[in-house]
């Protein structure tokens, strides 16, 4: 099992996954499924400070995590946003970990200082598996998103990093 850098030949995919997370209703605000076209969309609009990392068993790809800019405001620079999705039937296996701790390594390399994750209030694993990776909660925002009828608090998680070499305190 490899971590690596998705490819196009990945989108299928990547949108499969996905879209069985909107589909459970659990863990994002988007309520529409994607095609690959949408990620390849994805793919090519990613700057050279942004990933989007694939969990390859060989013959299938079991998850996929994406290291965005949290914000195009320079005062931001140091700041990004990950977001990882599991094949529904591979949960519970340390998958999750191991895809998230990569997103980790690839923030340092780009040279972001503050990682932020945005996680559903009732999504207990994820939650429990960032805060195992050293993410804390700041905050809740309460009832920020409507989905299926029902409005979704989302927790504030925030990871520090080293500082990059190039940035003094």
């Amino acid at each position: 099992m490899v971590i690596r850098d998705a490819v196009a030949g990945d989108a299928a995919a990547i949108a499969a996954i996905y879209n069985a997370s909107i589909l459970a209703g659990d863990a994002t605000m988007d309520q529409r499924p994607h095609t690959a076209d949408d990620v390849l969309r994805w793919l090519a609009t990613l700057s050279e400070r942004e990933a989007l990392l694939v969990l390859d068993a060989g013959d299938r790809l079991l998850g996929w995590g994406i290291v965005r800019r949290y914000s195009d405001r320079p005062g931001y620079r140091f700041t990004c946003e990950t977001s990882l999705y599991l094949d529904r039937a591979f949960r519970g296996r340390g998958l999750g970990t191991r895809l998230q701790t990569a997103l980790m390594d690839r923030c340092r390399t780009l040279g972001y200082h503050h990682i932020v994750a945005k996680i559903w209030a009732s999504n207990t694993a994820s939650l429990a598996l960032h805060r195992k990776l050293g993410f804390e909660p700041v905050g809740v925002q309460r009832e920020i998103g409507h989905c299926d009828g029902r409005w979704i608090d989302v927790v504030i998680l925030q990871c520090l990093l080293p500082l990059p070499p190039s940035v003094a305190r």
